[in-house]
């Protein structure tokens, strides 16, 4: 079946991915081996290490975890507006290409994606113009300069924020702020800021996407781009979507429940199945961010107790593990939305 001609994106993608790993079914497997047990740094450098081989990436997958992920932020901003973080240590170690690498390695096998990247970065990502972009002020994750391009926005400035403006655009090699140049010095900053800052991090991410030979997909085909790149905004989760996935605790399970009644346990897990019951789709993407990394459902979610003092997540075995000292369902809510609240995970960080 020829996936070009195929009408529905998706079935178009799977035809096409399928073709690819069958055509290097029988090359040399691609062998990633992790200890989870090992210190955060370890584990982050197995990885990037991994994924800055050259490789045949099509070939066949082994993956063994034996023992989640370190925590590099590549990705800044607001949910559907992220940009590439401007680090000239993460463009100069070319992590950006290891990204690519990633994303599209994991769409090949039907792993998790990067959700929420701005419409801007993906334009310009698939050759498209900079100048051309649609890109909102939303787009640019540094509250500072954006708060200076917002200046832009008024009738009439003060000497002050003239002078302000004028700073910022002249160290980006351009005009100071006129009457005349308000409207274009406004779009030209902007630009500067979303694309201009992360150019050379989105020809690296796209370098690592033609990496795994995706690039003919999703230049022939622009419908199957939303498939790898989804917006958090169109992505709606209910309750039952979590419990059918859950894996409750059982009475002769491994975790750190050692002295734990059944009363107890019965408690932390009806607190939990109520905050689920009661969430919103949103709490619930940021809850399965925490859980599992990423804001797509695994085939099995797993809960676990534990000795700490806050909830906390094994994301490589997709466990949430909650302490048993919470006697109030208050309490409990109030600590699981701190730890996901305060927690830094997901594809955006490797």
């Amino acid at each position: 079946m020829d996936w070009k001609i195929i009408k529905e994106p998706t079935l178009a993608a799977q035809v096409f991915k399928d073709n690819l790993l069958s055509e290097h079914a029988t090359g040399k497997p691609l062998r990633l081996k992790m200890d989870v047990r090992e210190s955060e740094e370890d584990r982050e450098r197995a990885l990037l290490s991994f994924y800055k081989q050259q490789q045949e990436w099509a070939c066949p997958l082994h993956c063994t975890l034996d023992g989640g992920v370190g925590q590099t932020l590549l990705f800044e901003g607001e949910p559907d507006h992220l940009v590439p973080a401007a680090s000239e240590v993460l463009i100069e170690s070319n992590l950006f290409r290891v990204a690519g690498r990633m994303i599209a390695h994991s769409f090949l096998h039907d792993g998790p994606h990067v959700t929420g990247l701005s419409p801007a970065v993906i334009h310009v990502l698939f050759n498209g113009d900079p100048e051309m972009a649609t890109i909102v002020v939303e787009d640019c994750p540094d509250l500072h300069i954006r708060s200076i391009i917002q200046m832009l926005e008024l009738e009439e400035l003060t000497q002050e924020q003239k002078d302000t403006v004028s700073d910022l655009s002249l160290s980006w090699d351009l005009p100071a702020v006129t009457k005349t140049n308000q409207r274009w010095l406004h779009n030209k900053l902007l630009v500067h800021a979303v694309i201009g800052r992360t150019m050379r991090q989105i020809k690296q991410l796209r370098k690592g996407l033609k990496d795994v030979m995706l690039w003919p997909l999703l230049t022939s085909r622009p419908d199957v781009v939303p498939l790898l790149f989804p917006k958090m905004a169109g992505m709606q989760f209910v309750p039952q979507m979590f419990l059918d996935k859950i894996t409750w605790p059982v009475e002769d399970s491994d975790d750190e429940d050692e002295g734990l009644d059944i009363e107890c346990k019965c408690r932390i897990t009806g607190f939990l199945r109520v905050f689920i019951e009661t969430a919103s789709s949103d709490t619930l993407a940021q809850l399965l961010k925490f859980w599992v990394g990423w804001e797509m459902l695994p085939s099995e979610l797993k809960v676990e107790f534990s000795g700490g003092t806050f909830p906390s997540s094994s994301t490589c075995f997709e466990t949430l593990k909650l302490p048993a000292h919470y006697n109030t369902y208050k309490d409990f809510e109030e600590a699981l939305v701190a730890a996901i609240d305060s927690a830094h995970t997901g594809f955006g960080l490797v």
